[in-house]
Parts: structure tokens; C-alpha cells; sequence
């Protein structure tokens, strides 16, 4: 077996129980599309845009119930890295992107600016995140957190920090206007922002047939 062989293992046994729409399907999905704009961009480190699409949510503390189980996680995975070989210098480039990538620290600005690879890797993770399968998930995971699904009661929220942005007072629907709309003009690479057109489009169309349906209004 490869190494890559081993994390894919890792990550398939880490994600398995996960309903929150960041299953090992989601994973499946992030790495066809980094290696779908790797093929664009030759310069890049196959090795570490592939590690770090695998291994990306294994410990994102959304998908812990405390900070020190995320931690714990985080830990595991380091430790699993270096007993297949993996360079410190790789585990280094791997957890830095893992770290810097998500759309919840950049809220802020209090993340280190993302090399080639870490960009690849987020955009085929935010690419993830708009679209049909982008629809599917946002629902499954606001179900999942107990969010209500739509009131037009509720306007969308402008959150400043990353804790803002992770209450679940808001609504399904309003997180399509809090993030996933604002996804297709924040991704760093050409061949992302072309995939992002037709996606971001969808998701326009499905708003509109949503809302005349909640609204009586075709």
C-alpha cells in the first residue's frame, strides 16, 4: 500500500459515523475535485494537495462535541502520519492548510495566508459547499444541528468571528446568504471559479423556487 493508500484508510475509519454531510462521500468529492485543478496546475505537490483533501475534517472541531476531543483528533492524526513515513516537513504543509483552510477562521482574518496546495485544497472544499450536492448537504446538516429550516422572520447574519458564525440560531436557508453564495467570488484558482458558475447558479434557482413555494407566489 501507497501512503496515500493508508491516509484514505485513516480518514474512511475516522468519518464513518459522521451524518453531518462531511462523510466519507464529502472526502471522495474534495479529492476528485483538487485533483481535477491539480491537472491545471503542475507546480503543485500532488502528495500534500491529496494528504490534506483526505484528511481535512478529521478533526474539525464542528464535528466534536468539545474542543479537546477535536484536539485529541488532531493529535491521533500526527501520530498516525509519522508511523507511515510521512516526512515532518510534510505533516507540517498537511496541518497548515488543515488549519488555515476553513471559511469559519477566515471570517476574521486570523488565518496564514494558503500556498498553491492549501489553495487547491480549499477551493475543491468550497466547491463542495455550493451547488445540487451543496443543496443536500447544508440541509442534512442544519437538520442534524435541530436548525429550523426557513422562517423569513429571521434575517441572514453578518458574523464577525468564528464563535458568531457558529451558533445555530440562524436558518438553513440563511446559511446559503451567510456563506455559500458569498463562496463563488472567494475561491483562489481559475480552473474553481469556472466549476463555481453553473453551481452558484443552481443555487440561485433553487432559492427562487423554494421561496415561491413557501410563499404561495407561482
Amino acid at each position: 500500500m501507497t501512503q496515500l493508500d493508508d491516509i484514505t484508510d485513516y480518514m474512511q475509519k475516522s468519518l464513518s459515523a459522521d451524518k453531518t454531510g462531511h462523510s466519507v462521500d464529502h472526502i471522495d468529492r474534495v479529492l476528485a475535485l483538487s485533483n481535477k485543478i491539480l491537472q491545471d496546475y503542475p507546480q503543485a505537490d500532488t502528495f500534500i494537495v491529496r494528504a490534506a483533501s483526505l484528511l481535512h475534517d478529521v478533526y474539525d472541531d464542528k464535528l466534536f462535541h468539545s474542543l479537546a476531543q477535536a484536539q485529541a483528533a488532531k493529535e491521533n492524526m500526527i501520530l498516525f502520519l509519522q508511523s507511515i513515513n510521512v516526512t515532518k516537513h510534510q505533516i507540517n504543509a498537511i496541518i497548515t492548510i488543515i488549519d488555515n483552510m476553513s471559511w469559519s477562521k477566515s471570517i476574521a482574518g486570523n488565518v496564514k495566508p494558503l500556498d498553491l496546495n492549501g489553495q487547491i485544497v480549499q477551493d475543491a472544499d468550497r466547491l463542495e459547499a455550493i451547488g445540487a450536492i451543496a443543496i443536500t448537504r447544508a440541509i442534512t446538516y442544519g437538520a442534524v444541528k435541530d436548525r429550523i429550516l426557513y422562517d423569513p422572520n429571521i434575517p441572514p447574519r453578518i458574523a464577525q468571528t468564528k464563535a458568531q458564525y457558529r451558533q445555530d440560531d440562524s436558518t438553513t436557508i440563511n446559511h446559503f446568504y451567510e456563506k455559500l453564495l458569498l463562496i463563488k467570488d472567494r475561491l483562489n484558482t481559475k480552473t474553481a471559479q469556472k466549476i463555481a458558475v453553473s453551481r452558484h447558479q443552481f443555487m440561485l434557482d433553487f432559492l427562487d423556487q423554494f421561496k415561491s413555494e413557501w410563499h404561495l407566489t407561482k
